[in-house]
């Protein structure tokens, strides 16, 4: 978990720490990269009451007063996590569904890349990219593998059922 005043953050801006507020940041602290829906879960350990749309709003001007920051890892609802922590992308395993914080510097190849030959300046805190972690691709090749082998021992005994 940060360790944050989230109370001087929000006073700093104008704003109020309202139960509901400190709720939905000690959401998306513990659970780090949740969705709306898995964020609301979690605060209903606490208040039962509180509803989607408070979670929305709520979330809404965290991140317009830039306490949390969202990315978009799939299809569906975003996922949000504190803005505080560096800045960095996503590598979202397919297989597992892990999400892999991954500096910015791995990705300054790539952005220099869209810059010098576009002209386009990203903003790599909102990328995700999709593939398959180091433990899913060790296991799919330890599948691979293994369906090879048993390939193998079939066709080397043709007739010898």
């Amino acid at each position: 978990m940060v360790t944050t005043d989230w109370q001087s953050d929000l006073r700093k801006r104008g704003y109020r720490l309202t139960p509901q507020r400190q709720l939905v940041l000690e959401a998306v602290d513990r659970l780090e990269h949740a969705t709306p829906d898995e964020i609301l879960t979690e605060v209903r350990r606490t208040a039962g009451g509180v509803n989607i749309s408070t979670v929305y709003r709520t979330l809404e001007l965290l991140e317009e007063i830039g306490l949390v920051s969202h990315a978009h890892l799939g299809h569906g609802a975003p996922t949000y996590h504190l803005a505080d922590r560096h800045h960095h992308i996503h590598l979202v395993c397919r297989d597992c569904t892990d999400v892999i914080e991954a500096d910015l510097a791995v990705a300054a190849p790539f952005r220099e890349t869209l810059q010098e030959t576009f002209g386009f300046d990203t903003d790599l805190k909102h990328f995700a990219i999709f593939g398959r972690c180091r433990k899913c691709t060790a296991e799919a090749a330890g599948a691979a593998d293994a369906g090879e082998a048993a390939g193998t021992e079939d066709s080397a005994a043709p007739g010898t059922d």
